[in-house]
């Protein structure tokens, strides 16, 4: 049972949106909670067990990952989901893709492969798209794809193997995503070993009328585009207590 939690902050208690609604259903829980910085972790003063919980962005939890030990799922694009995609996914590095240009720039979109945000993904169009790559290193893994025409985009949140709540966060409201497509693919990546506990799925509408993949995301550090407080804190202790089995698990 959880007993205190920590919740990210950036300093001055500029907190997330979510870890706010975090610290709403926290207070109405009676748990108590204390806010901490990017100095903190580093300097290890935090106490983790069975009865504390974690709220943090991506650089927090990737702090911990390395601090245990864990190999967190880092691929966007799981084996049990590709067929959804409805598009060519390609991979590459900086190097390589910046050595394949003749002169002619393609129209892609690109986005770091495993340190999924190291930049957010963009479209290249002209060199100064190009450039953008060049600050950093020349080995980084990417995946790029040609550019579709996304007409609205869509967030499914899981947990427990539930649909527990969609929200739009791109496009025309006027187009919804197939939920049997949708329901599907859940049930695909259930019965894969490449599940956690809690995550979301993108799903987007297609120009054609296709429902596709648009990425996964796990649950540990999720932008919940106004889902509900009480469900995004759920769906984030479940996973949290996820990542506790596996730092408490003895491994021989």
């Amino acid at each position: 049972m959880i007993e205190k939690a920590y919740i990210h902050e950036y300093g001055n208690k500029k907190l997330e949106p979510e870890h706010q609604d975090v610290i709403d259903v926290l207070e109405k829980r009676f748990i108590n909670y204390e806010l901490f910085t990017n100095k903190k972790i580093l300097r290890n003063q935090l106490f983790i067990d069975h009865t504390t919980f974690i709220a943090g962005d991506h650089f927090v939890f990737s702090y911990i990952f390395r601090k245990y030990g864990l190999q967190p799922p880092a691929d966007c694009y799981p084996k049990a989901l590709q067929h959804y995609l409805k598009r060519d996914i390609r991979e590459t590095t900086i190097r390589n893709l910046s050595n394949s240009f003749d002169g002619n720039i393609p129209y892609i979109f690109v986005k770091p492969k495993l340190k999924t945000k190291l930049f957010t993904g963009f479209t290249i169009e002209s060199p100064l798209d190009l450039y953008r790559l060049m600050e950093f290193p020349g080995n980084t893994e990417l995946y790029y794809s040609p550019i579709v025409d996304w007409k609205a985009e869509y967030r499914v949140f899981v947990n427990n193997s539930k649909i527990v709540g969609i929200k739009r966060y791109n496009g025309d409201e006027g187009y919804e995503p197939d939920m049997t497509v949708v329901q599907n693919a859940v049930h695909d990546l259930e019965n894969s070993e490449e599940c956690t506990k809690a995550y979301g799925i993108d799903f987007g509408i297609l120009s054609t009328g296709d429902t596709a993949l648009v990425e996964w995301n796990d649950g540990y550090a999720l932008g919940s585009y106004g889902l509900d407080k009480e469900v995004y804190t759920d769906l984030l202790l479940a996973r949290w207590s996820e990542i506790m089995t596996e730092i408490f698990t003895p491994r021989y």
